[in-house]
């Protein structure tokens, strides 16, 4: 079977547009190599080597589930052995591949058939921005709907990987912390993979989503606590019971997982970078995973530049921003949040901004904010205007591009992908009900 980009769009521009001109990489598949993998390493399992994000040392030993034995940090890189992949081939193999973020499979985490977790994630098309594009002066914005999904979030592709992993591993048990979509993932996932989670949730999660990840099987602890609290207390149960504490996008699965998005868009362009990634954030890893994905597409010859990356957050909720815009070497945590848009309210980033800072220092990029307010306002404006139903989150991310623009950062001709994730429905009565109390 051969399957077309998936791309909507009528008249999409450049769309053969000739890769960039440099020698082809010769030989096989790009494999582990297995004179180089750490001690212990199952060869279905692991990239080439590891490297810690945060203090980048190279991991020569692990256990069996990864964290820097130097520094204990979870944020884990995956180096691959790209010398072994002929990407001429390659590109006529993914033509033959099914629509699955799986297609890239020789730049993930090797793993066996039977192994894998998957429920048909990935793939997901570039929808063209006509109506808000043409309102803004730019005609090449586009919205990777991520919502097209399984459990209708991009959330579905660090849960295939990171289960899939867990499956290999013997995992038979996890506990994770959640403001919705990536609960809601991990039990759908979970339940396919035959183990047993254990979501908590913060007190402001609709119960709508709740609701859903119990549908799954899941155990579900709902906490009067914010996000971050709950964090702290998903850790202390799982290390009481002994349990696997899976850190979300800050493992390594989680980064790996969302290059994906950067090998899709790749291809879905006729094989080149846009000119921006805009994402609404909150820990901020997944943009990184993201540029890691690029950068791995330049290496191979098939991209000529990673895409600056826009990240937007809520206004009540910026310590990125605030620690960006101060060109501070550190981020100063947010003790008490206000916002409403609960999936952005992580005040405590931890590990992600030292190095956002610096793929913004090397690709290019911007941060910037936007109001609840005013995201509420582009999320009934995005779905009147496109026929897209969107979360609040992705409304930020929306609403931050056109900040962008009018700042002048964002040229009207330049290329811009929205990671668009989410549906309204879960969480608009929720919104509804606490804008009303507190305009009361």
């Amino acid at each position: 079977m051969t399957d077309s980009p998936k791309i909507l769009s009528t008249d999409f521009e450049d769309a053969n547009r000739k890769t960039v001109n440099s020698q082809p990489i010769e030989g096989g598949t790009c494999t582990p190599v297995s004179s180089s993998l750490p001690p212990g390493v199952p060869e279905d399992l692991w990239p080439t080597f590891l490297q810690c994000v945060s203090c980048d040392r190279p991991i020569t030993a692990l256990s069996s589930l990864p964290t820097c034995p130097h520094c204990h940090s979870s944020v884990l890189k995956g180096h691959y052995d790209l010398s072994g992949l002929d990407r001429h081939q390659w590109i006529q193999t993914l033509r033959q591949r099914p629509p699955s973020l799986w297609r890239y499979q020789e730049l993930l985490p090797a793993l066996k058939p039977q192994h894998r977790v998957t429920l048909g994630e990935g793939y997901t098309p570039l929808v063209p921005a006509l109506r808000l594009g043409a309102a803004w002066g730019a005609n090449h914005v586009y919205l990777k709907d991520e919502r097209q999904n399984p459990t209708g979030s991009f959330k579905d592709r660090q849960a295939t990987v990171a289960l899939s992993i867990l499956k290999a591993r013997g995992v038979q048990r996890l506990v994770l912390a959640s403001t919705g979509n990536v609960g809601i993932a991990y039990a759908a996932y979970g339940s396919r993979a035959g183990i047993a989670t254990t979501i908590f949730f913060p007190q402001d999660v609709p119960p709508e989503k709740v609701r859903e990840t119990q549908v799954y099987g899941s155990t579900v602890v709902q906490l009067p606590k914010n996000y971050d609290e709950t964090k702290v207390a998903a850790a202390q149960f799982a290390q009481a019971e002994g349990w696997f504490l899976d850190q979300g996008v800050k493992g390594f699965a989680g980064v790996e997982s969302m290059k994906t998005m950067a090998f899709e868009i790749a291809e879905q362009l006729g094989w080149r970078s846009p000119d921006w990634y805009i994402q609404g954030v909150s820990g901020g890893l997944g943009p990184i995973g993201v540029a890691k994905g690029f950068e791995e597409l330049l290496a191979l010859g098939l991209v000529d530049k990673v895409p600056a990356l826009g990240l937007i957050q809520t206004a009540g909720c910026d310590p990125l921003v605030q620690a960006w815009k101060a060109g501070a070497a550190e981020v100063t945590a947010i003790d008490h949040p206000k916002t409403t848009i609960l999936p952005l309210a992580t005040g405590n980033p931890g590990v992600a901004y030292p190095i956002l800072k610096a793929l913004l220092d090397r690709h290019g990029g911007a941060m910037t904010t936007v109001t609840d307010e005013v995201a509420f306002d582009t999320l009934r404006r995005v779905a009147g205007q496109e026929g897209i139903s969107v979360e609040p989150a992705t409304a930020v991310a929306i609403a931050g591009t056109l900040d962008l623009i009018h700042q002048g950062i964002i040229a009207p001709h330049e290329t811009v992908i929205i990671n668009c994730s989410g549906h309204t429905y879960p969480v608009s009565q929720a919104i509804l009900d606490r804008r009303q109390l507190e305009a009361n």
